[in-house]
């Protein structure tokens, strides 16, 4: 319009339809402004800050000079105007600029740097959005390289993918030097980082000190870390030692169960109040609470829930099993409380219904509640079956004796004796324990 700074609109402006009472208002406004408060003092430069720019010099019918570059229709001209972007959505964009172009591909770098399958890798990349390049893994790697270069790190990753991000100098260098202090080797250390590479902490010393002490030998401490590598997040005085501690009252040696089974170290790291609540519940169902009883009937009590194991108790009733019959049988085989609903009814059909069994003999024997009905109690039963029925067997057998009895031993027993007077006896057996119907046998 080729208006400057002190353009007032001329009557014909502000009689024109356009020109609304708004426009008068606002006009009077920036007209007329009110006196500020307080005197100000404006510099030149400030002046230069808020003055309006000359247009730029036409030439050729308006456009500007040649040697200079065409401006675009809609960026501003002035170099003291307003950004066409908030500084916020600025950042986003530099950010998402910066990501497209020099992004770091962390699923490639754990296929192609530690072996890890594409699947392993989507996985563990999920934890590793955060990175931007490869300094930090390729820090932790070279330093593990030179140190413990037996160390399958890739294993590591996949347990704790976040071990690639751990700070060398703070974190894992001390650690290993800790390791080397209790006396560990480098093969040893390196068997550790797999097995625990979450746990490299600054109370990893005392920890594994203490385990190494309870449990005797490395190699013992390494099956634990196998189940259970959560045992080196205890904490010591709370936790590890007043449950070992309550566990040895009752002539639990920590050494002898710490490898049993997995169900045994937890144990260690439960909450002492529920680990004293999980024995006195074995007393409530009669188990006597001397070592060898409390050492297979803690761990199903202890981790199974009290409603789960009253609906097992009522299973066994339902079955005709009597209060003494049911205590009888967890005194002797504690460890069958732990089985499935549908495992215990499924054994419990076929003993009494097909074989035709006492409960009172189940009872004395619930060792048979826990093997296969498909697998070995079903296919042993047929093949004796057959035996008495062609006149082969003189004798009586005990059921639970030829249950229990080894599969080689079973074999050699009542299968190769017979296998040529009565032609496909083997196979059928063979398939009958695969899951298979027998038809070779007339």
């Amino acid at each position: 319009m080729g208006q400057s700074a002190t353009y007032r609109p001329s009557v014909q402006d502000r009689t024109t339809p356009g020109f609304s009472s708004i426009h008068r208002v606002f006009w009077r406004k920036i007209a007329n402004p009110p006196p500020l408060p307080f005197p100000i003092a404006i510099s030149k430069f400030q002046l230069r800050r808020f003055a309006v720019p000359p247009p730029p010099p036409e030439r050729d019918g308006g456009l500007p000079p040649a040697s200079g570059p065409l401006p675009h229709p809609s960026l501003p001209t002035s170099p003291y105007a307003p950004p066409l972007v908030s500084p916020h959505r600025h950042s986003l964009l530099s950010s998402a600029a910066a990501s497209s172009f020099g992004s770091f591909a962390v699923e490639d770098y754990l296929v192609s740097r530690l072996g890890l399958t594409p699947a392993q890798a989507l996985k563990a990349a999920a934890k590793l959005s955060h990175l931007r390049s490869s300094a930090k893994p390729d820090a932790v790697l070279a330093y593990l390289e030179s140190t413990l270069p037996s160390a399958d790190v890739g294993r590591a990753v996949v347990m704790d993918p976040r071990f690639l991000c751990a700070k060398v100098e703070k974190t894992l260098a001390p650690c290993i030097a800790d390791l080397h202090d209790l006396g560990l080797s480098r093969d040893e250390i390196a068997q550790l980082v797999p097995l625990a590479p979450g746990y490299f902490s600054r109370f990893l010393r005392s920890r594994l000190e203490f385990w190494l002490a309870e449990f005797g030998s490395f190699d013992k401490l390494l099956q634990v870390l196998r189940w259970h590598a959560s045992i080196l997040s205890a904490d010591l005085d709370k936790v590890a030692r007043p449950n070992v501690a309550f566990l040895r009252q009752y002539g639990l040696n920590i050494s002898d169960i710490a490898g049993a089974t997995m169900y045994y170290s937890r144990l260690f790291i439960m909450n002492p109040e529920l680990l004293k609540e999980a024995v006195q519940r074995v007393e409530e169902l009669g188990i006597n609470c001397g070592a060898r009883m409390l050492r297979h009937a803690l761990p199903i009590v202890a981790f199974t829930d009290k409603d789960v194991l009253a609906k097992r108790i009522q299973l066994l009733h339902n079955f005709g099993f009597s209060k003494d019959d049911v205590l009888t049988l967890a005194k002797k085989q504690p460890d069958v409380l732990g089985l499935s609903e549908p495992k215990l009814q499924g054994n419990l059909d076929f003993l009494l219904k097909d074989v035709g069994l006492e409960v009172s003999y189940i009872a004395r024997r619930p060792v048979l509640l826990k093997y296969s009905v498909e697998r070995r109690l079903l296919p042993r039963r047929w093949l004796l079956k057959v035996l008495k029925e062609k006149g082969l067997l003189k004798f009586e057998l005990d059921y639970c004796g030829t249950a229990r009895m080894a599969e080689k031993r079973f074999v050699e027993k009542f299968v190769h004796p017979f296998k040529n007077r009565v032609p496909g006896l083997a196979n059928d057996y063979a398939s009958k324990c695969l899951g298979k119907p027998a038809v070779g046998v007339a």
